[in-house]
């Protein structure tokens, strides 16, 4: 697989949400410390965004954030490649990606950030890579990999302009009846460049239905200050699913499993 990120003089970088507790999986363990083929939801996660040329990842972590940091500390590849941002409360995704800025201050001029979750583990390099070379082609400030899937309730949909352009990503809580029948959803692929997305969130609010700093509230912003967004359908409908529950966990793992005996095998 070709690596975009050798194709330009930006740095890369990830951030990878991880603070949830996953109150339905009715377990103490950490919702991406589940395991999934033998290994820890979040592992997957950070495999991928490193394969797609990520050169530092940001674990936010919050509920047993020590377990978290303990299991990367241990493995002999990881050990010191991945940093740790803490949040305390959870106060939305937008306020989870504030808090791994102190950790990209270093980096974030002149570099572009992958913002994925924790407990994605179906995700692709090959789909990152696509997010990435679709967000520097188009030299975006912020770009996204959708979906379209034939039932997209519980998913923010994509709401795209008269040219087809990405207007704004809508949360199915603050949907209007029209926009939840859009079946293009979001699946929380992110690509941001790092600068802008800080700047972003210092302006986000949370006057939804939630209470939350969303995260997806960026697209917007950036977008009325005249900023390119992006968005590709990049994401494979049976690569959607996240884990929020121990029957989705199961259902993963099957698929995960699925899909390496095909690689094994010599199928894509």
């Amino acid at each position: 697989m070709s690596n975009p990120a050798n194709n330009s003089n930006r740095g890369l970088v990830a951030v990878i949400l991880a603070a949830g507790k996953g109150t339905r999986m009715n377990s103490d363990l950490p919702k991406v410390m589940h395991p999934v083929m033998g290994r820890p939801m979040v592992h997957w996660v950070v495999d991928a965004a490193r394969a797609a040329g990520a050169t530092k990842v940001v674990l936010v972590i919050g509920h047993g954030a020590d377990l978290v940091r303990d299991y990367f500390a241990k493995q002999p590849d990881l050990a010191g490649k991945v940093e740790f941002a803490l949040q305390d409360k959870q106060l939305g995704t937008g306020h989870a990606v504030m808090m791994a800025r102190p950790n990209l201050e270093g980096t974030a001029a002149g570099s572009d950030a992958f913002v994925l979750c924790g407990d994605g583990p179906l995700i692709r390099p090959d789909t990152l890579a696509t997010l990435l070379a679709l967000h520097r082609s188009e030299k975006a400030a912020a770009t996204l990999a959708t979906s379209v899937i034939k039932e997209p309730k519980g998913y923010g949909r994509i709401v795209r302009d008269a040219a087809g352009k990405l207007a704004k990503i809508v949360e199915q809580k603050d949907a209007s009846d029209a926009e939840r029948a859009i079946c293009e959803i979001n699946p929380s692929y992110y690509c941001f460049r790092a600068d802008d997305l800080f700047h972003a969130l210092s302006r986000v609010g949370n006057k939804n239905a939630s209470g939350e700093y969303y995260l997806t509230d960026v697209f917007e912003l950036l977008r009325n200050d005249g900023r390119t967004v992006a968005a590709v359908d990049a994401v494979p409908p049976e690569d959607v699913l996240s884990v929020n529950d121990p029957a989705q966990l199961a259902e993963v793992d099957s698929i995960l499993r699925k899909r390496h005996a095909a690689m094994a095998g010599g199928t894509r």
